[in-house]
């Protein structure tokens, strides 16, 4: 009786070094990011063992008198990140699809090279333009926001009367807004190559066959490359999302600290987890330091899950298994 041939595999040495060091890398950044949380949950053992429940519902943070909590920072974070992603994902879906599929080939390496720049831009880059020039010319935007929307309650400020002449406009700086807008020009060239990527691998067969049955170039975008790219344009929202969240330096120059739920963004004052570890750090106590890293605990836990989450879409759309 014939038995099944045993196949076997015999890999050329540069491809078992490769596969070694592949994997070396992929192990370590585990084990490193395992570390680091390890780290932090160690270091708030002490903190998160005082507050109890309570550290998430707490507005006020004053450890060492025994009240701290993070839900005012938590909702500040989670704002700034929604103010960022609704203004980046519309300008990085743009641009994404006009470097794909309008520019011209000879101004298409210019493009990817200037946006490839402006994710190298320092953060502390954009905090200075938008403390300096973005924040006094986005305040009338935000006025003008308040004065036409604001029977909506997330754009209310209770205290502008636009019918005031001597109504100061100061009430508007150093808002979720501008601090959101700041961060959105920081994800936007992140989000833009992600999605630039997942639009050049949409198939060249179904682009011409688009084209074949009588589509326009919008026609065969619409039915054949944000189809093809939906997933990684998730991912690459999310991605950025995780991004806005951890944003540090250009949040912490723009805001005014406020330590409470501040659920108007175009009122002056809000605060972030990483804002809140960056003003805080230098002048804790030892229980206030671990104070301060409980709440980086909750920062890298709710990045991990938005960047998981991102990493689980991607790998199930079309273009991301096709990748």
């Amino acid at each position: 009786m014939d038995s099944p041939r045993t196949l076997t595999t015999l890999r050329a040495p540069v491809d078992t070094v490769f596969r070694g060091v592949a994997g070396t890398g992929g192990v370590l950044v585990l084990v490193t990011m395992g570390a680091v949380g390890a780290f932090l949950a160690v270091r708030a053992g002490e903190a998160l063992a005082a507050a109890g429940p309570s550290f998430l519902t707490e507005q006020r943070w004053e450890p060492d008198s025994g009240t701290f909590g993070i839900a005012a920072v938590l909702v500040g974070t989670i704002l700034i990140a929604l103010v960022a992603i609704t203004v980046a994902v519309p300008l990085a879906t743009s641009m994404a699809l006009f470097i794909s599929e309008y520019a011209p080939r000879r101004l298409r390496a210019t493009l990817i090279a200037l946006v490839d720049l402006m994710a190298a831009i320092p953060s502390v880059v954009y905090g200075l333009w938008g403390f300096f020039f973005l924040q006094a010319a986005i305040t009338p935007v935000a006025r003008w926001i308040a004065v036409t929307l604001g029977w909506i309650p997330l754009f209310r400020v209770d205290e502008y009367d636009p019918s005031d002449p001597l109504a100061t406009t100061t009430i508007f700086t150093s808002s979720t807004f501008i601090a959101g807008i700041v961060v959105a020009l920081m994800i936007t060239p992140i989000v833009t190559s992600i999605m630039r990527e997942v639009f050049s691998q949409a198939p060249i067969g179904e682009r011409e066959g688009a084209f074949a049955l009588g589509a326009t170039r919008w026609g065969m975008i619409r039915r054949v490359v944000l189809p093809y790219g939906r997933g990684g344009m998730i991912g690459g929202t999310m991605l950025g999302l995780g991004r806005a969240l951890g944003e540090t330096i250009a949040v912490y120059m723009i805001i005014s600290p406020v330590f409470a739920i501040q659920p108007f963004i175009l009122k002056n004052g809000t605060s972030s987890v990483s804002s809140l570890i960056a003003l805080r750090y230098g002048e804790a106590s030892p229980f206030g330091m671990s104070a301060l890293m409980a709440a980086g605990l909750a920062l890298f836990g709710l990045t991990l899950v938005v960047n998981f989450g991102a990493s689980a879409i991607v790998a199930r759309s079309r273009s991301g298994a096709s990748s």
